[in-house]
């Protein structure tokens, strides 16, 4: 009698080339997470290292938030696809008083993070995806998990690394009917540039002209430095899809909450993208929703947190902008967020006599001399061989800083002093790297 030949489990033995989408097929971790684990790997090794690589909030969680997720840890219940309607509600009535955006509770929708919702929506939308570069690192590998066409416009420093109205015209109109979405960052992750209401007018025109859908990701709009931030959706509401969420502004990163807010002509889209997550996620966490409403309606507590958080990264912000230029770098001065994003051409020379020809040359030797971890720009879209790389100045200890401020008259700057000693780590890492390329 023949016996049957035991077979391997599915997946031990196979190619790589049967196994993987041809999409996923050679993708590495987001850059931003992989720097982030091998920062910890060498604190483990005992070395001392700068975490300037991954974006996370050095502030902590604002203090009514923090309750209200005590409160509502009992919550358990799966909680509606789109998300809970009194968090909806609040979402509506914040954007309305902080941006001028008029929406209604049915056109938000909740995520488990921005991230998760940007994935969703290209998934459902059939388009290109247009990235103006320098651009945060997960966009473009979304698309191509997915299988779309990715079209990158190289911004400029002279112009603040902003996208340009007639940039994006001259894109659109190579093939005028062409689905797309394209992204609008700001302010910018990396290079913490921003937009002017004139800017804002004059892209909107375009993407109106071209209808477009413009994904506006505003994640940090209540972090810019002079509270002044101005959002497209009112100069393009019908075609605009805001995104924003609770990680960066209430350092709440980890909790994983995420909202997109759409224009009522664009309801089918967000239906598709319900029916979507309720085949994957089904709900974003109970207690975290609950606990994000305070953080969507008015208060005080929240709005005096935001403001000292705002003093502190202006003037960090400054701070390092001063020391990079003095050492020979370009970079242009943050408006909003917490990140920087030098330029090391004008040392080029210097550099390439060391065998640095590339931005991710340099920020390995970066992280291998002087301990300070860093992103290339190369990461963001940027040609390689241009000397750029993203600095998120984040490694201080922020709860310790807010403390300090409020030890302040209201209005002062926080000086030098203040910085040197609340921010003690990353002007340190900064000077490493002055220290470093002009050595």
């Amino acid at each position: 009698m023949k016996t049957l030949e035991a077979r391997p489990a599915i997946g031990c033995h196979q190619s790589p080339d049967i196994q993987l989408n041809l999409n996923v097929r050679g993708l590495s971790p987001s850059a931003t997470v992989a720097i982030n684990s091998r920062s910890d790997e060498l604190r483990q090794q005992g070395k001392r290292i700068f975490k300037l690589g991954l974006g996370q909030s050095p502030f902590p969680v604002p203090q009514p938030m923090v309750e209200e997720l005590k409160r509502n840890a009992h919550q358990k219940a799966y909680l509606p696809v789109e998300g809970l309607p009194e968090l909806r509600q609040a979402v509506v009535g914040h954007h309305s008083r902080t941006f001028g955006i008029n929406s209604e509770e049915c056109d938000v929708l909740v995520g488990p993070g921005s991230k998760e919702l940007m994935f969703i929506l290209q998934l459902v939308y059939y388009g290109d995806l247009v990235v103006p570069a320098p651009a945060w690192v997960s966009y473009a590998p979304q698309a191509r998990i997915i299988g779309r066409r990715v079209s990158f416009i190289q911004t400029r420093p002279d112009r603040g690394w902003r996208l340009a109205a007639s940039q994006l015209d001259e894109l659109c109109r190579t093939d005028p009917r062409r689905p797309r979405i394209v992204i609008l960052n700001y302010p910018s992750n990396p290079t913490g540039s921003t937009y002017s209401s004139d800017e804002l007018q004059e892209l909107a025109e375009v993407a109106r002209r071209y209808r477009v859908i413009l994904l506006s990701d505003e994640i940090y709009a209540k972090l810019h430095h002079r509270g002044e931030h101005v959002s497209i959706v009112p100069f393009y509401p019908e075609g605009t899809i805001f995104s924003g969420g609770i990680s960066k502004w209430c350092g709440a990163g980890g909790w994983r909450l995420g909202v997109f807010v759409f224009p009522g002509c664009l309801r089918w889209l967000e239906q598709a993208m319900a029916a979507v997550a309720s085949e994957t996620f089904t709900s974003t966490c109970a207690p975290v929703q609950y606990a994000a409403i305070s953080a969507f309606e008015e208060n005080e507590e929240i709005d005096l947190y935001l403001r000292d958080c705002r003093r502190i990264l202006r003037s960090l912000g400054n701070d390092l902008t001063e020391r990079l230029r003095n050492a020979g770098l370009e970079v242009i001065s943050p408006e909003g967020g917490f990140y920087l994003f030098p330029d090391f051409s004008p040392l080029a020379e210097k550099l390439h006599q060391r065998g640095i020809e590339t931005s991710q040359a340099l920020c390995e030797r970066l992280l291998i001399d002087t301990g300070v971890a860093t992103l290339p720009g190369v990461e963001f879209g940027r040609p390689p061989e241009e000397l750029t790389a993203r600095i998120a100045y984040v490694d201080f200890n922020g709860g310790r800083a807010i403390d300090g401020i409020r030890e302040l008259t209201m209005g002062q700057e926080p000086g030098k002093t203040f910085l040197v000693n609340h921010c003690a780590n990353t002007i340190d890492a900064v000077d490493r790297i002055c220290d470093w390329v002009t050595g």
